[in-house]
């Protein structure tokens, strides 16, 4: 089915919506509007994104403005995606929101760590000038003295750690890691919004690690609903000065875990899923036993069998 995606101002999207006041729909969440024409559908998000889809869309979308070279599309190509209605606007980067992040969840050791932290645009200078960026572009030394900063800062934030005896639980329960997180995100966030009340953020958003359909259909599984206005964008760290402060304190609150899981076993135990950490867990069975791996790895990960073998 052909498709044009045009990216309009707010004042243009008032207009389209008193033009097609007869012809509205109950929109799709996270949408301002939606209309059925015979020509296609109409749908507007809060991004500014217009999706105009149907047998003929470029006659109406025409009226409205000039979509992006190649936005013209059908569905039937394999290269075609449907417009991201969460993709956040060019004005939430500077402006006051939350952003949040995890950490951990490729690790076999180590629990999983999520961070959520509200920047107001007056803040997001002071972040910037004191390193504040994407954490994977930082070590381990850096990300510790710049979470200390963040808190001295008095920068809002909630953190979450999932310790690995409760996510071989969940685990076992049937949750996928993305359910995990997506309750882990969901609960960072309500906790964070509930301390900065009455204050609402501009908007949240969220480092992307599963489709946004997906994050809700976790979300009802549990009788949860989303927050309102908020969005998702894979590396959104590299964009948001929110989400890469979330994602600094929970990179260093999972740096601390690591350190304490060394302190306590007095053995090395590495970070990552390499041949290294298959190693390490198999020194930790010969010297604690498998309870021990329990409490301290996702054990579901393919290193639990290659240690039980070594």
């Amino acid at each position: 089915m052909p498709q044009v995606v045009l990216k309009l101002p707010a004042s243009t999207l008032e207009k389209m919506k008193n033009h097609y006041h007869s012809q509205l729909k109950n929109p799709p969440q996270n949408a301002i509007f939606a209309a059925k024409t015979s020509a296609c559908t109409i749908t507007a998000y809060r991004s500014g994104k217009v999706l105009f889809q149907g047998k003929s869309p470029e006659s109406e979308s025409e009226q409205w403005g000039k979509p992006d070279k190649g936005s013209l599309k059908s569905n039937s190509s394999s290269s075609s995606k449907q417009p991201h209605a969460f993709h956040p606007p060019e004005s939430l980067f500077t402006s006051s929101h939350i952003g949040s992040d995890e950490a951990g969840t490729g690790d076999y050791f180590g629990p999983i760590t999520v961070a959520a932290a509200y920047v107001t645009k007056e803040q997001a200078h002071t972040l910037k000038a004191i390193g504040v960026k994407d954490s994977k572009h930082l070590n381990d030394r850096q990300i510790r003295e710049l979470a200390k900063s963040i808190v001295e800062l008095k920068i809002p934030y909630s953190l979450l750690r999932l310790p690995n005896k409760k996510y071989n639980q969940w685990q076992r329960k049937g949750w996928s890691q993305g359910k995990m997180k997506t309750i882990l995100h969901h609960q960072a966030l309500e906790k964070l919004l509930e301390k900065i009340s009455p204050k609402k953020p501009d908007g949240i958003l969220i480092d992307q690690f599963s489709q946004p359909e997906v994050y809700q259909k976790h979300l009802r599984s549990e009788k949860l609903h989303l927050q309102p206005n908020v969005y998702f964008m894979t590396k959104a760290e590299s964009y948001s000065i929110a989400v890469a402060a979330g994602s600094i304190i929970a990179r260093s609150a999972f740096v601390k875990e690591m350190d304490q899981l060394e302190m306590d076993t007095g053995l090395s135990i590495p970070k990552g899923a390499s041949a290294k950490v298959d190693q390490a867990a198999a020194q930790v069975i010969k010297h604690y036993g498998e309870d021990k791996l329990d409490e301290i790895a996702k054990v579901h990960f393919a290193n639990t069998q290659k240690a039980k073998k070594l």
